[in-house]
């Protein structure tokens, strides 16, 4: 069993649950046991079947993951989202649905996502172009894939149901790497992915926010707005921690070789001076959240077959691949390729110096 790392809690940021109860569902479809997947993710049937329960944000990304191990569908948050009936968002999709145009929706959105969950802030700007920004609150972004593809798929499904338009990006863009976008992507889309980016986004052409919805109703969407006022008003807000930043930051420099302390703390608005004596004030160390990050990194990266581990070295700012295998021969007691040759994957929770819990991966 792993040692525990410092609490972050600062925050615990709660969802809905909407897309855990659609793994839930999905699970129950294949016939495949889901409390075993519920206990390791830290969630019960009870609270899955209590659709007023609010869930962790980090529970659910977690019972994503497995629930993906478990279906061997590497594309789960997609699909959930290309599948689903949108009108199960509730309450924030009649707000949109009744704007009067797009721009009118999507800054709902932008103010009211965090009753759907409070752990993904979306921003909305428009101008040349319509950009949806996705930011994580609260919660490691990490390489996190399932729960960020379902939130750009289902706001590009919302975009076009509401204008009875087939939209299609100018672009998507993701943190998180894929080797290239799957076809599925591609056909639904109508554009390519550039993952491995700084931000989550979808950006359409400027004119797409003036487009009128067809279900408009503006005293509706006064009444409805009332009751979004007042959930958020109960609803204390999620705080980004500094470990989250400072992970959020790192993560995308890492391939280039630049996720120093000084560029990070550049990044996330301070001195070097002053980020470390605040981690320090934690119990951190700058290089122990990156030795820990990229522990976890390459813990995802393996469980991905098509990335060649000469790549996950590069992702993790190796040079060299004899650089990784030794880091994380130190981290795990075996070499990348022993770890995938065996269909075993490092625990999320690495800690250096401290040898990890092994799990198989779900066939």
């Amino acid at each position: 069993m792993t040692a525990s790392r410092p609490a972050r809690m600062g925050s615990m940021p709660s969802s809905s649950g909407g897309i855990a109860r659609l793994v839930y569902t999905r699970l129950l479809e294949r016939n495949i046991p889901s409390a075993p997947l519920l206990s390791k993710a830290g969630l019960s049937a009870e609270q899955i079947d209590d659709r007023s329960a609010r869930l962790k944000v980090r529970s659910q990304i977690r019972f994503l993951e497995l629930g993906a191990d478990a279906l061997q569908d590497d594309l789960l948050g997609f699909h959930l989202a290309r599948d689903y009936e949108l009108r199960e968002i509730g309450l924030l999709y009649y707000v949109m649905a009744s704007s009067e145009v797009l721009n009118d929706a999507l800054h709902k959105v932008a103010r009211y996502s965090g009753i759907t969950n409070e752990g993904v802030s979306v921003k909305f700007a428009t101008g040349k172009e319509t950009a949806i920004t996705l930011d994580y609150i609260g919660v490691e972004r990490r390489s996190d894939r399932h729960q960020i593809e379902f939130w750009l798929v289902s706001i590009i499904r919302l975009c076009r149901q509401l204008t009875n338009r087939r939209l299609i990006p100018s672009r998507v863009r993701v943190v998180h790497h894929r080797r290239e976008t799957p076809a599925e992507f591609r056909s639904l889309l109508g554009c390519e992915i550039e993952f491995g980016s700084a931000v989550d986004e979808v950006v359409f052409p400027g004119a797409v926010a003036s487009m009128p919805i067809g279900s408009a109703d503006s005293h509706l969407n006064e009444l409805l707005m009332k009751y979004c006022e007042e959930a958020i008003s109960h609803r204390p807000q999620a705080r980004t921690s500094l470990r989250s930043s400072v992970e959020t930051a790192m993560a995308p420099l890492l391939p280039h070789g630049k996720a120093n302390a000084v560029e990070v703390a550049r990044r996330i608005g301070m001195s070097h001076r002053t980020l470390a004596r605040k981690l320090s004030s934690e119990g951190l160390t700058f290089s122990q959240i990156a030795e820990e990050l990229k522990g976890d990194l390459a813990g995802h990266y393996l469980r991905d077959g098509d990335l060649p581990i000469s790549q996950i070295a590069w992702l993790l700012g190796y040079r060299e691949v004899s650089a990784f295998t030794h880091a994380f021969k130190r981290w795990t007691g075996m070499t990348p390729r022993q770890a995938r040759a065996q269909n075993s994957v490092v625990s999320a929770d690495i800690v250096p110096g401290v040898q990890p819990v092994r799990r198989s991966r779900s066939r």
